[in-house]
């Protein structure tokens, strides 16, 4: 069967609106200070019980210089000690945490995002991996997806082999866009030589997986030179790519009101670029994975969307389906059983009470039935673009059909734009809807106002689906 999407430009202009990217559901917008340490103990003490797998995610904040585009929690110093204190929080937190979980659970999934992890010394990361073996249980080898955010400009020649003795088998490389005039306006100077170096290097020492990050919609950026830009990456053809829109939303993050709105691509031209983009990555033999993710035939994101495996978390589509999530580190968000918990958003909050308390949650979510049920079929939508009636029914002893009345008569538009069919059976999502997963997706969101509504009360927190 065919894996190639249909990009209909007057169709997406139609449903483009805002939208969650569905790391989550609910997502964080829904997190309340209801939900605590004494609450995420309880989620643990529970979820021992299941011996779930661990996937555990280290956030890193420090970057040498500001990328004006950025939304991510950060903290910009060109100072290596200043990395210090905060890491021994974090050793503290893993002392704390792993007391709380049986020390039969393993380890199998490990990733380290930003913010730039290779701000840290290749000291800092084998004294970090010190720490980790000593307080958690990791699996073999050949079973672990170790990855880790590499920005080009922060490595060093030792750096690459040293992660990956470390146990590292996945980076994902930040590039944004090639083009000088581009790196210029977004303050992000890289060039395509530091780039490669850290391919080549990644490549010589046996990693598994080499991704690089695009954005679209950046100041400057016009289709011809998006396309020099892709034509420089298809020279190393990653494993996979990561295609992502720019959200310019400068009433939430203050670094973008650093940009010059008139250099931004107006709507038309952001929609080229796209388009080009998804026809340009086909064309060269990526698969589309869903949302902005594309992949080789032989990755395993690839097996895993055809084979129904295919998981999304706060880290994008992953192939571990059942492993409980541990957050470490300042904004950092876990997930135990049907629990959402984050970090204090502050470092100096998260020093308190790491210091003081041992744990550092300050707000998250208990899911009740309805999310449970609605989770499930948005993860369906968001992965194997299809969701069974009979699978959702049985497991939640409901009547599908009159449970979700509303949003079935909210369905039949998207019938009729062929997006999707829908018949007794199943939910599935056509080629041409699958540029629209987001918008497919916000039906079933009880926390979204329906798509007929223009007040989209949503719009100042989430940005645009396309």
């Amino acid at each position: 069967m065919s894996t190639a999407i249909n990009f209909d430009a007057d169709m997406i202009r139609k449903y483009d609106r805002h939208g969650p990217r569905y790391t989550s559901y609910p997502t964080a917008v829904q997190f309340n200070s209801e939900v605590n340490s004494d609450i995420y103990i309880e989620e643990l003490t529970k979820s021992n019980q299941s011996n779930k797998s661990l996937s555990l995610y280290f956030h890193i904040p420090f970057c040498n210089s500001l990328c004006f585009y950025c939304a991510c929690a950060k903290i910009i110093t060109k100072k290596p000690e200043r990395s210090i204190p905060y890491l021994e929080r974090i050793y503290k937190e893993l002392r704390h945490q792993s007391a709380l979980i049986s020390p039969e659970r393993v380890v199998e999934q490990l990733h380290f995002g930003g913010g730039t992890p290779t701000f840290l010394s290749d000291e800092q990361f084998e004294e970090i991996f010190d720490n980790i073996r000593e307080n958690f249980n990791l699996a073999p080898v050949e079973e672990r997806e170790f990855s880790i955010e590499i920005d080009p400009r922060a490595v060093r020649a030792s750096t690459i082999p040293v992660l990956r003795n470390l146990g590292f088998n996945r980076i994902s490389l930040g590039v944004q866009d090639f083009d000088p005039k581009v790196q210029k306006a977004v303050n992000r100077i890289q060039s395509v030589e530091q780039t490669f170096d850290v391919i080549d290097s990644a490549r010589a020492v046996g990693y598994k997986s080499v991704s690089i990050d695009l954005i679209y919609g950046l100041p400057c950026q016009t289709v011809d030179s998006f396309k020099t830009t892709l034509d420089l990456v298809m020279q190393k053809r990653p494993d996979r790519l990561s295609i992502y829109s720019y959200a310019h939303m400068p009433h939430k993050v203050k670094s973008q009101r650093t940009l010059n709105a008139a250099d931004l691509p107006d709507a038309a031209t952001k929609l080229a670029i796209f388009e080009m983009t998804v026809n340009y990555l086909q064309n060269a033999g990526y698969v589309y994975i869903g949302m902005d993710h594309f992949a080789l035939p032989d990755d395993e994101l690839t097996y895993a969307k055809q084979n129904g495996t295919l998981q999304r978390n706060f880290q994008g589509y992953s192939t571990h389906a059942d492993s409980d999530l541990l957050g470490f580190g300042m904004t950092s968000i876990g997930q135990i059983n049907d629990c959402f918990i984050q970090n204090q958003a502050t470092e100096d909050a998260y020093f308190a009470d790491i210091d003081t308390g041992g744990l550092a949650v300050t707000r998250g979510y208990r899911l009740n039935k309805d999310d449970c049920i609605r989770r499930d079929i948005i993860q369906s939508l968001m992965c194997q673009n299809r969701v069974s009636i009979n699978t959702i029914s049985n497991r939640y002893q409901i009547n599908f059909f009159e449970y979700f009345s509303d949003e079935i008569t909210e369905l039949f538009p998207m019938v009729e734009d062929k997006l999707l069919t829908f018949n007794e059976k199943e939910i599935s999502i056509t080629r041409a809807g699958q540029l629209l997963l987001r918008n497919i997706a916000m039906v079933f969101d009880a926390y979204i106002e329906p798509t007929n509504d223009k007040t989209l009360k949503n719009k100042v927190i989430f940005s645009r689906t396309i």
